[in-house]
């Protein structure tokens, strides 16, 4: 699965502590997103090792295409803000961006 050119994909794996964290963090958002797990689909395997120095550093998120490589939650709505305000949850969802 290649980068959402339109919405925001967030690239993890089973026991990543930093995944977890950032997911977690997003269930309070209401922020719609596609979740991918690189060890069941290679090819997000292969796009996450193509931007992050050939590693599989994870979570990997992309915003309208755009990659991150282990962002903060306030990174990622700051991301989201500039490249794709339509995808912010509407009033009565959360986005405390710290």
């Amino acid at each position: 699965m290649a980068a959402d050119d339109d919405g925001v994909v967030l690239y993890w794996r089973p026991l990543c502590p930093y995944c977890m964290k950032l997911r977690l963090r997003l269930l309070l958002t209401r922020l719609r997103y596609t979740s991918v797990n690189i060890w069941k689909d290679s090819e997000a395997a292969a796009f996450v090792r193509s931007v992050a120095d050939g590693n599989e550093t994870v979570p990997t998120v992309t915003v309208a295409g755009r990659a991150m490589v282990n962002p903060s939650k306030r990174r990622l709505f700051g991301e989201i803000r500039t490249y794709a305000p339509h995808l912010l949850p509407r009033a009565g969802g959360t986005d405390r961006s710290s």
